[in-house]
């Protein structure tokens, strides 16, 4: 097991709303994911960590359309100046949001990615993350998503488990992805 060389002083919960882990069109590992993104945000409150919570705004007639039921958020927020919610217009939570903004002058410098799906917003967040120099750790047993689909010619289903593995290793050798969640600690951001 890896552990992380020091705490995370940010938790990024992306798009943990009730369309990808409850009902039909939850993901396979929705159970896993929801009790392991449940824990890392307990410990993060407990430990003065920032929490942010992603939200995708979906398009008219997607799940997560705003406003619909798939759009809400799955764990309870509790707002605050360690706790909060941004709305995201595309895959990547920096892109078109004050996340950037918002880490900057908290003074984080490390983040924990979780959430959904791993090889598109979770991906693409701890990506940018990276780019702008932040440590980050994307806990293997802390993101999930669908299965890619079969497609004649080219290839057989491919398991969720599979591509959250490589959505994460595609990311380099910079982000720690083999941590579990359960070996993630978290503290508060030092004052800049």
């Amino acid at each position: 097991m890896t552990q992380p060389a020091q705490p995370v002083d940010a938790l990024i919960v992306v798009d943990v709303q009730s369309a990808f882990v409850t009902g039909e069109g939850a993901v396979p590992a929705a159970a896993r994911l929801v009790d392991r993104t449940t824990d890392l945000i307990a410990r993060a409150r407990r430990d003065g960590a920032l929490v942010v919570h992603l939200q995708n705004d979906g398009p008219p007639g997607a799940e997560d359309e705003p406003h619909t039921p798939g759009w809400e958020l799955h764990h309870a927020v509790e707002p605050g100046p360690r706790e909060l919610v941004i709305r995201k217009p595309r895959d990547d939570g920096f892109h078109a949001t004050p996340l950037g903004e918002v880490l900057t002058g908290a003074g984080v410098r490390a983040v924990a990615v979780c959430g959904v799906m791993s090889e598109m917003c979770v991906q693409a967040t701890a990506r940018t993350a990276l780019e702008r120099g932040y440590r980050v750790v994307v806990p293997h047993d802390a993101h999930a998503t669908q299965d890619c689909p079969a497609v004649p010619g080219v290839s057989e289903v491919v398991p969720a488990a599979t591509v959250s593995r490589v959505a994460a290793y595609a990311l380099g050798s910079d982000a720690e992805v083999t941590v579990p969640a359960s070996a993630v600690t978290f503290a508060a951001p030092a004052p800049s």
